[in-house]
């Protein structure tokens, strides 16, 4: 199987140490939340069921893109082998890696309550509060995945 994903390991596209899945995967990460505030717009301009279908995506695509950095990350050796080319403090950059996983998984839980419970969120008019946490976690997600591709590919 590791013939077919050989491409994943080689060197990535933005010049740093990274493995190209990691760029791959820090691009997408970098576009979601204007994907996520697209959908939001969809919203505010009443095209509810564009928005719904739009939500739907992203989060699916979101979903098979972690699973592809999971992948790539367990193949290649995990945190520890990204941090050996790092001249920053091992434990700084994990500090910040677990705190970009926490936001990262209550993001994606709540973004999944927010749509697959969307009709009865809005009869209680919690949907709306949903969706706004979700978008600052998504936000606050990618700003802390960038500070790790930093920390282990940068610096």
């Amino acid at each position: 199987m590791l013939n077919n994903t050989g491409y994943m390991f080689q060197s990535g596209f933005f010049g740093t140490r990274a493995p190209f899945f990691m760029d791959l995967v820090t691009l997408i990460v970098s576009l979601l939340p204007f994907l996520v505030a697209l959908a939001i717009y969809f919203a505010k301009k009443k095209q509810y069921k564009v928005h719904a279908y739009f939500q739907i995506l992203i989060f699916a695509f979101s979903v098979i893109v972690l699973s592809y950095f999971e992948y790539g990350v367990r193949v290649s050796g995990g945190f520890k082998s990204f941090m050996q080319g790092s001249s920053i403090s091992y434990d700084y950059a994990f500090v910040v890696l677990i705190s970009h996983i926490v936001i990262s998984v209550i993001a994606l839980i709540v973004w999944g309550i927010a749509i697959f419970g969307a009709k009865k969120l809005l009869q209680s008019n919690r949907h709306k509060k949903m969706g706004l946490i979700t978008f600052v976690g998504v936000f606050l997600t990618s700003l802390t995945g960038i500070w790790v591709y930093f920390l282990m590919f940068v610096y």
